[in-house]
């Protein structure tokens, strides 16, 4: 009982160890990528910063899933002839989350959108471009290799909550406040997370992390850019923010719990040919 006791105790440490070094190498990646991206046209320098970081992000997990003796589709790295449909399942799902936010803000009262005059269709295509590459990068470096090898050994949700910390950590050294790093990225980080389990892989998270950020930038909910923009009553503007962050938890945490559900399912009738199997 002792040694079962102990080695047991040695895995969750080993896995633990190396998952904080993996999210602190993809951190370590993403830094560098910064300046890499100053040789390219500053209309793509987030794009470059994306892509560099997503493939030293995939990098990575290549060499730490060898390093632990695991296949990439373990940690749902993996691509096959159904990560297009399941990206786009993702999309259609983020999408919808981004629909639904907006429309709880909008019963609330005092506030409409505005049509921004002049938008380019190319800054479009290259901000969905950038958020799907920073989306990759993101799903890559917390919920892929992380996450499905905490999983193991800690269970779903202490491995969920572990990572959302940290997610929510790297926002807060990117400049975030800590709490819309802990009501933003963190519930956000639960969402994507449990559609990594759920789904075992990464596709489906992928598109709803792209589409969420694609969406909300679109709608005015970024700092800079978009199509519309989000104008609110005078002297309502604590209030409108206020139900949006309640909107935005309350949307997230319905998402959540579907996902999960499905992984109960899943978990149920192990082995059913699914759409997301």
């Amino acid at each position: 009982m002792y040694n079962k006791a102990g080695e047991s105790t040695r895995t969750r440490v080993r896995l633990m160890v190396r998952s904080l070094l993996f999210m602190f190498g993809c951190a370590v990646v993403l830094v560098f990528a910064g300046p890499v991206a100053k040789y390219s046209p500053a209309w793509r320098l987030n794009l470059t910063v994306g892509t560099v970081s997503s493939a030293g992000a995939l990098f990575l997990t290549m060499i730490f899933v060898r390093w632990d003796g695991i296949r990439s589709a373990d940690v749902g790295a993996a691509s096959n002839w159904r990560s297009l449909p399941r990206f786009a399942f993702g999309w259609v799902v983020g999408s919808v989350l981004v629909a639904a936010v907006a429309g709880i803000s909008l019963a609330a009262g005092h506030v409409k959108w505005e049509h921004i005059q002049g938008s380019k269709p190319s800054v479009v295509w290259v901000t969905l471009l950038t958020y799907v590459a920073l989306s990759c990068r993101e799903e890559l470096s917390f919920h892929g290799y992380p996450l499905r090898r905490l999983e193991t050994v800690f269970g779903v949700w202490t491995s969920q909550i572990l990572v959302a910390l940290v997610f929510a950590l790297e926002h807060v050294i990117g400049g975030w406040g800590w709490r819309p790093a802990l009501f933003g990225a963190g519930i956000g980080s639960l969402l994507f997370g449990m559609a990594a389990i759920s789904t075992r892989g990464l596709a489906v998270p992928i598109g709803i992390h792209g589409a969420w950020n694609f969406g909300d930038w679109m709608v005015g909910g970024k700092e800079s850019g978009g199509l519309w923009r989000v104008v609110v009553d005078s002297g309502f503007e604590q209030r409108a923010a206020l139900v949006r962050t309640a909107g935005y938890v309350a949307v997230m945490a319905a998402g959540t719990f579907c996902f999960w559900m499905w992984h109960r399912r899943r978990n149920t009738n192990e082995g059913r040919d699914t759409f997301l199997g």
